[in-house]
């Protein structure tokens, strides 16, 4: 199908919006907008990685049939949620954890949305361009909100990695690690099972499901703006050494 200007503006700009409003969040010190450019592009990158490595892990399962629960949680859990949030959290690790401005927790949400909607708008694009208008408009209130909002989780939890790290503490930094994975990993195949079900109830219960998320992201991104002036990584008085492992 050839992509119009309109199929391109409804692919980008949901996730566009996404970044802005998580930015303009962002009180304490504004996060260069090279940087955030950076990691949108990682991210989208990072989408060719996740197709490559769905691709070749998908030979491993057995072929269930389609609309089966089987066939719902292999293609859910193990190939998407799996693949697509641990390229997301290596294309916003290798683009930010080095940067020195790195040291507020909202920092870490400013780069995983980032990363997320990179993957999300190339994703959305390849979607609209194949199935048109109707696919553009849902996936922008479900999918690209989806993707930006494990983002945010991950950030979340990527920021406390960080500051683990720069305390010297390495178990705890490792298992924020952890959870800045599996989090959003849960989240996205939660959502990804009940889309592939298809069944009336499973939509109804989708819905419910991504209102859950909307509400539970947004609060977690005011109530750590609010936050954040007193969630700096260092303390004022102390000489800045920043980290420097990857």
């Amino acid at each position: 199908m050839y992509i119009n200007n309109n199929l391109i503006a409804v692919a980008v700009i949901p996730g566009l919006l996404i970044i802005i409003y998580v930015y303009a969040k962002d009180k304490v010190e504004k996060e260069p907008v090279s940087l955030i450019i950076k990691l949108m592009i990682f991210g989208a990158l990072s989408c060719f990685v996740a197709a490559g490595a769905e691709s070749a892990l998908a030979q491993v399962f057995p072929k269930y049939q389609p609309g089966t629960l089987e066939y719902a949680l292999v293609n859910s859990f193990a190939l998407a949620a799996f693949c697509e949030e641990i390229v997301k959290y290596l294309a916003m690790r290798i683009g930010s954890w080095r940067y020195p401005g790195f040291n507020y927790r909202f920092d870490g949400v400013v780069y995983g949305t980032s990363a997320a909607v990179g993957f999300a708008v190339l994703e959305n694009i390849g979607y609209v361009s194949m199935y048109g208008m109707a696919t553009a408009i849902t996936r922008a209130f479900m999918a690209v909100p989806l993707h930006a909002f494990c983002g945010v989780f991950m950030g979340v939890f990527y920021s406390y990695s960080k500051k683990a790290s720069i305390l010297g503490q390495r178990s705890t930094s490792a298992l924020c690690t952890f959870f800045a994975l599996i989090v959003p990993m849960m989240i996205h195949g939660i959502y990804d099972t009940l889309a592939f079900l298809g069944t009336q109830t499973a939509t109804y219960i989708l819905l419910a499901f991504v209102i859950c998320l909307y509400i539970v992201a947004i609060t977690t991104i005011k109530r750590l703006s609010a936050a954040d002036r007193n969630a700096g990584f260092y303390p004022k008085a102390r000489t800045i050494e920043y980290d420097t492992e990857i």
